[in-house]
């Protein structure tokens, strides 16, 4: 059995789970029709990402090249900006001077200044690029093309997330998404390198993961490190989605906890991303083994609730991907796959 480390353990999809006594624990609803149509008969494909900014406009990125193109269908720009009620702002991205764009497009972030990092997962994806709002290029951290190794530290090897903390100018990245095994800080200014670390703190290698299995605590992260987010009172919580679990450490890398979620048998990963409410009470963690939402107690990491389920209508899931949440506490997922959607979840009365 795992370790009696781990914090809880949420049962296989249909097995039962086992919640914990969170009070007032929100429910929610899908808004149907949310997002209104796009201009110039444009359509999005595998949406990867999404995040909200500080007007509570809503971000994300899709990946282009899996638009199956029409005369009635054209492939929207890969960065897509939405109002706060779903009405198109604007568009933008793709190749252009004095940058590569991702071959494969995967996480981006909005910064309070409007600025935008954006990330890439393809093999050869190893440069992490910022943008102004309304998308020219400002900067670049690593280079394209290169394989960087867990020990690098001018550079990303298939970054999954990005995430800025905005006080301490410090921006962490989840890498990688098949490639690095590690957690990695920049400077959010200059993109020089701060620190780095792999599970439970220590320092990762290049040596690859054993073999999934769910009977085994692994001591190494899995080749999805997919999120890593700060929340205010400073913890670092990361998605190791190939190992089914969320650990947390403080800024500096040193290890706290840890929580399986969703364990499959699979070892294809449910851990994928992770937002917070508002007040940072509860973690909204998407699952895209059981397409679920679960919802944590952000002290104890028990869950507290869930929604979802496969399918295709409103409120379920096909591939759900990234989450994000705004001011007001609605969430926001994207789905890749066959899913290719935003849904906005909004909390009930």
């Amino acid at each position: 059995m795992r370790a009696a480390t781990l914090l809880c353990l949420v049962a296989i999809a249909g097995a039962g789970v086992a919640h914990a006594q969170t009070p007032a624990v929100p429910t929610f609803h899908a808004e149907a029709g949310w997002q209104k149509p796009l201009p110039n008969k444009w359509t999005i494909g595998q949406v990867s990402w999404v995040a909200i900014d500080s007007h509570d406009h809503v971000w994300v990125l899709h990946r282009q090249k899996s638009v199956v193109v029409t005369p009635d269908a054209i492939a929207a720009p890969p960065v897509v900006e939405f109002d706060a009620q779903g009405a198109f702002v604007q568009a933008w991205g793709g190749p252009g001077d004095g940058y590569q764009w991702p071959l494969n497009e995967h996480a981006l972030t909005v910064l309070d200044d409007g600025s935008v990092w954006i990330s890439g997962s393809g093999v050869g994806d190893s440069q992490l690029l910022k943008f102004t709002s309304g998308g020219k290029f400002l900067m670049a951290i690593g280079k394209p093309g290169q394989k960087p190794d867990n020990a690098d530290t001018a550079g990303v090897n298939r970054a999954a997330s990005i995430w800025v903390n905005r006080a301490a100018n410090e921006m962490f990245v989840a890498d990688g998404e098949g490639g690095n095994r590690r957690v990695i800080v920049f400077d959010a200014t200059t993109g020089a390198h701060k620190r780095h670390w792999g599970a439970y703190g220590k320092e990762p290698d290049d040596t690859p993961p054993p073999a999934y299995d769910p009977a085994q605590v692994s001591r190494v992260f899995s080749t999805g490190v997919h999120c890593a987010y700060q929340t205010k009172d400073g913890l670092v919580y990361v998605c190791d989605r190939g190992n089914d679990r969320i650990q947390v450490f403080r800024p500096d890398g040193t290890f706290v906890k840890e929580a399986v979620v969703a364990g499959d048998t699979r070892g294809v990963g449910s851990a994928c991303d992770l937002a917070f409410s508002p007040d940072q009470r509860l973690i909204y963690l998407v699952d895209g083994v059981n397409n679920k939402l679960w919802i944590l107690n952000r002290e104890s990491l028990a869950v507290a609730g869930s929604f979802g389920g496969v399918g295709a209508q409103p409120g379920q899931f096909n591939n759900v991907h990234s989450v994000a949440t705004d001011s007001k506490g609605n969430i926001y997922t994207t789905e890749v796959g066959d899913g290719r959607r935003i849904q906005k979840f909004v909390p009930n009365p």
